[in-house]
């Protein structure tokens, strides 16, 4: 990519995860505090009980609770695996593994004007099979270790330098990603910084967390 299309992308952001189990009422007050705390561009409502995810239902609730709450501070809800339910619930779009749905399923599903994003770990084939196909970001990781799940592959922030480099489709950052060990993640390039535990337990709470990660991403993003 030349360095003018370079300098054309949009800002680095924060993309958010929900906790695997949540109350979604308590959870709505969570995320309106996390939100209070900065610029936010998406939610993945990501609902696992250990590798089994979530009911139909649990899905409709937290949904419910949490898409006005996304829509008043422009910020998209995307469900984690289940393009049928993010269809069928009104989300913004679908992020499917490469165990779930098909890049091309969900896109099917969802037509053109949603968004489906696809994790990649940390292949560069996947990557630009998933690009080349229409995916809205690719996801890369893990990049550091994580206690939400047990992850696949470890990633390295040389990934992201070369895939900013090369391409115009975003990228996401994912895996164990807190306020100090996100620099050089953003100084390589990733768009967007996938934050679960970092922020919903942070020690001084989700909008002093949120508030962080933004500082990090002016003072290391992309001028």
């Amino acid at each position: 990519m030349s360095k003018t299309a370079e300098q054309s992308k949009p800002g680095q952001r924060l993309y958010l995860i929900t906790p695997p189990v949540i109350e979604p009422k308590a959870f709505a007050e969570d995320l309106k505090a996390a939100l209070g705390g900065g610029d936010v561009a998406c939610l993945q409502l990501r609902l696992k009980d250990g590798e089994q995810t979530a009911s139909d239902n649990a899905f409709r609730r937290a949904a419910e609770a949490l898409l006005p709450v996304c829509h008043a501070h422009d910020v998209a809800l995307l469900i984690n695996d289940r393009p049928d339910l993010a269809i069928k619930l009104g989300a913004d779009g679908v992020h499917v593994g490469q165990e779930d749905a098909s890049y091309e399923e969900a896109r099917r599903i969802l037509g053109p004007d949603r968004i489906v994003g696809v994790t990649c770990h940390n292949s560069r084939h996947l990557a630009m099979e998933a690009a080349e196909a229409g995916a809205d970001y690719v996801a890369f990781g893990a990049f550091f270790p994580t206690d939400t799940k047990q992850p696949k592959t470890r990633a390295e922030p040389e990934i992201l330098a070369w895939w900013s480099e090369l391409m115009e489709v975003p990228c996401v950052a994912i895996g164990g990603i807190t306020v100090e060990n996100c620099p050089p993640l953003i100084e390589a390039g990733a768009d967007f910084l996938a934050v679960l535990a970092g922020v919903w337990r942070h020690p001084e709470g989700p909008a002093a967390a949120v508030a962080a990660f933004n500082r990090a991403i002016a003072k290391h993003g992309r001028r």
